[in-house]
């Protein structure tokens, strides 16, 4: 039994009051009408704590509190399972519940791929913590030595005489007795969940229409809003006129607000009414003045050529090995070359959406989809300047983020309206809303210089990015005269051994919000980083795989990934005539992925993507099916902003406005996907939501050059007009 619902934080709160490796035994959440409701938990005599993550009813029911969000990328099932596994019981034997920001969880948002190699050991000791204290208590009650016990199916179990207790009869003994500092964890070789397919459960309540998404909350009482925002980032809102608006039937009010994100507050109009089609034909009726502030000038064409402009400058050493310069003016093999890619949307499936009720007490009550309760509460406590206290988030299901539910703007939209007409207020945005409205991910261009001894090995490195920064965009407090780590992600950590390298990074400035989008600029820097190891080794006139193992001496992750890929993709393997293969690799913080692309010429100019292979490293997996889903949804944004056009601007806005003309991959240009899951133990578990998108551009552009001798540097590449020179 599964729920996406909150327990009410007031209640919680006051019934809790505690912090650490807490759970609860003895209630159940109240759930009404699909939605969270408030708990009256006052006078239960069964209400027995312990720790936050666990509720056991005396009736044996169990709940387990997932404090990570379900985004498509199956927290809703393996973070449960973490706990699930220690605890002795299977996931259809439990209730999932998601927190609403309450005290005394772990981090409650997701994103960077952290939340099981973050949570890994932590979550497994909330479980294992229950067993041992849930084992105490039976043998007190049966009066055995606790090593006589064991936990298995939710019982305790006197191994010498079969006799055995539930949980739900053993949760009143258990909440009195201390809970262990370092409760033993189980060995891997005795896991009944984790390592092994499982069906996830979300999956059912998603495809019968079941599952609550954001878009899909209701309240008693609730009016719609359609929000007006000016197409041209940073512009003023000067007037607006409402009288043809307020003559569309249903439309309520008319009322002025903001845009928050970080740093950036952008004027709007929102069109409240009885429901989002009156709400939307109302919008459509504005007459909205605007002054661009000169904003209105900005185009992609000028300032690509900018950032070309500045690529003849220095910029900030971030990595600075050897004497890069001596070694590269000595070589008589030398290599330089110019990578550009483009500005591309979010774009998830479910737009961006909020219903928020700012109650009579004073509270803001939000119900959306998002990657944290605990981001909601902080920033829409900033967009208002309001307490944190006073803000009551529900996180529902999420149809999709890829980083832009990190920021709550759109929560707070409709809190900022639903104070203004004193009403719960749900805020839908179109998809020309989201698709023209950012915030994006950037524009990055990379300017490479490489240097070969005679013997084709690599001895001089450089990677220079030019590109704007993500936290210029959002902080006040930006630092021009220090890099963004972020715009040089994962350049110096790549395990190639270079004798010397120097990395650089350029800053370029602009107006338009910029944010973190899914693997971020590993997506980006992947492309220049791994393309042009190709060129060089083509240069050498070497295999590209053996040249990259070549400058891999030293063992590693990525050595390991490397040569296992080889013989998964058969590397060695003539292609049928006509096809070529490419292959990548790429280390960032979120982990570490490699690929091969096979792709075949086609009648004309076209180019067919057949086949990628993947070779994942994790450490340790808990699902791999799901595993398997996350990487093809990687291969699948991999490829879009490949080969899809991106967002370019003109008059100082978006030209691209719908999925007509910002496309995603359709199922029938889907390759054939395998993926080999290295999950062999050792100290580091790394992630899965990201790593294995870095690699697909650079290894598909690879494969390009295989088949036809055409080298790609600019992204997106036209598949249907590739031109051999």
């Amino acid at each position: 039994m599964q729920n996406t619902n909150s327990i009410g934080r007031r209640n919680f709160l006051r019934l809790t009051g505690i912090t650490g490796t807490a759970f609860i035994l003895g209630f159940k959440p109240a759930i009404s009408n699909g939605m969270p409701a408030i708990l009256n938990l006052s006078g239960r005599a069964d209400l027995y704590q312990l720790t936050p993550y666990i509720i056991i009813e005396k009736s044996g029911l169990i709940t387990i509190m997932n404090p990570k969000p379900e985004i498509g990328q199956g927290t809703y099932q393996s973070i449960p399972a973490l706990i699930a596994e220690e605890l002795e019981v299977s996931l259809d034997q439990v209730t999932i519940q998601s927190t609403s920001g309450e005290k005394g969880y772990i981090d409650q948002s997701v994103g960077g791929s952290s939340s099981v190699r973050g949570n890994y050991e932590t979550l497994r000791k909330v479980g294992a913590s229950a067993r041992y204290m849930l084992i105490q208590a039976a043998a007190g009650s049966l009066k055995v030595p606790a090593s006589e016990c064991y936990a298995d199916n939710a019982r305790i179990i006197h191994k010498p005489t079969g006799k055995s207790l539930g949980y739900g009869e053993l949760a009143e003994a258990a909440a009195k007795l201390k809970v262990p500092d370092n409760p033993a964890l189980k060995d891997p070789k005795d896991f009944k969940i984790l390592g092994k397919p499982d069906p996830r459960l979300d999956i059912p309540m998603k495809v019968s229409g079941k599952a609550v998404f954001g878009i899909d909350a209701e309240v008693p009482g609730m009016v719609y809003a359609s929000v007006e925002h000016c197409p041209v980032f940073g512009s003023k809102l000067l007037s607006f006129d409402e009288t043809e608006t307020l003559k569309v039937k249903g439309v309520q009010k008319v009322v002025k607000i903001q845009r928050v994100m970080a740093k950036n507050r952008h004027d709007a109009v929102a069109v409240v009414a009885d429901n989002y089609w009156s709400a939307l034909q109302g919008r459509k009726k504005l007459k909205v003045k605007w002054d661009y502030l000169g904003n209105d000038k900005f185009n992609t064409t000028d300032y690509e050529k900018h950032l070309r402009e500045l690529s003849k400058t220095d910029g900030i050493t971030v990595h600075n090995e050897g004497d890069f310069e001596k070694a590269f003016n000595a070589s008589d093999q030398k290599l330089e070359a110019f990578y550009e890619t483009p500005v591309v949307s979010h774009s998830p499936i479910e737009p961006m959406n909020g219903l928020a009720h700012w109650r009579e007490d004073d509270k803001v009550e939000i119900w959306t989809s998002s990657q944290g309760a605990d981001l909601i509460k902080n920033q829409v406590s900033e967009a208002l300047n309001i307490p944190e206290d006073r803000i009551i988030p529900h996180v529902l299901f999420s149809g999709g983020s890829f980083g832009r539910r990190l920021l709550s703007d759109f929560a707070s939209e409709a809190a900022m309206i639903s104070h203004a007409v004193g009403k719960p207020v749900k805020v839908i945005w179109t998809r020309e809303d989201d698709t023209q409205l950012g915030p994006f991910r950037p524009m990055t261009f990379s300017a490479m210089k490489g240097a070969l001894s005679p013997d084709g090995k690599v001895i001089a490195f450089q990677h220079k990015v030019i590109s704007p920064s993500i936290e210029a965009t959002m902080n006040e407090s930006y630092d021009k005269s220090k890099a963004d780590g972020t715009m040089v992600e994962g350049i110096n950590e790549q395990k190639y051994e270079f004798p010397n390298m120097k990395n650089s990074y350029i800053y370029a400035d602009i107006y338009i919000p910029l944010y973190y989008w899914r693997a971020v600029t590993s997506t980006t820097l992947a492309f220049a980083h791994e393309c042009f190891i190709d060129e060089m080794a083509i240069k050498a006139k070497k295999n590209p795989l053996n040249f990259r193992l070549e400058h891999m001496t030293k063992d590693s992750d990525a050595k390991r990934v490397l040569t296992r890929l080889r013989e998964f993709s058969g590397w060695d393997k003539p292609l049928p005539e006509g096809w070529g293969r490419g292959v990548a690799q790429y280390e960032f913080f979120a982990g570490l992925a490699a690929h091969v692309v096979e792709v075949s010429k086609q009648p004309g100019n076209g180019i067919k993507v057949e086949k990628v292979y993947c070779v994942i490293d994790l450490g340790t997996v808990v699902n791999p099916d799901n595993t398997n889903a996350q990487v093809e949804g990687s291969i699948v944004m991999g490829i879009t902003a490949a080969v899809k056009d991106g967002i370019t601007f003109e008059n100082g806005m978006s030209k691209q406005t719908n999925f007509h003309n910002s496309p995603i991959l359709r199922i029938n240009e889907m390759p054939k996907v395998e993926v080999l899951i290295l999950a062999e133990g050792g100290p580091v578990i790394k992630g899965v939501g990201e790593p294995g998108l870095p690699p697909v551009a650079p290894a598909l552009c690879n494969a390009i050059f295989d088949a036809t001798g055409t080298r790609i540097r600019r992204l997106p590449v036209d598949l249907k007009n590739i031109i051999k020179t």
